[in-house]
């Protein structure tokens, strides 16, 4: 499977997915890390809702939180995040179409 067709299988999936993490003008700290972390080990894809009162944009909070978790930005649309874990995102994009 290509990336291109990983990032459809995961949008696919996180389609009706609420966002359950939401930044708004306190920012990035600790507690949004751990908590992004632990609903990444549960759930293995997430939603993350950038508030418009928050300092940084959506594409500059992303790239934070992938660093810091060490999570995959799958898609980034107006203020909301698609985020995945790089297991998910390795056994997906080494999948194989079966023929």
């Amino acid at each position: 499977m290509t990336e291109k067709d990983a990032r459809k299988e995961l949008m696919r999936r996180a389609v009706d997915l609420n966002p359950t993490v939401h930044v708004g003008k306190d920012g990035l700290d600790q507690g949004v890390f751990e908590e992004i972390s632990t609903q990444l080990k549960k759930n293995r894809v997430i939603k993350v809702k950038v508030l418009s009162n928050s300092e940084d944009g959506a594409k500059t909070v992303a790239e934070a939180i992938s660093e810091a978790t060490g999570s995959v930005v799958v898609d980034v649309r107006g203020g909301v995040l698609v985020l995945t874990d790089k297991r998910t995102w390795t056994s997906l994009s080494q999948k194989k179409f079966r023929q």
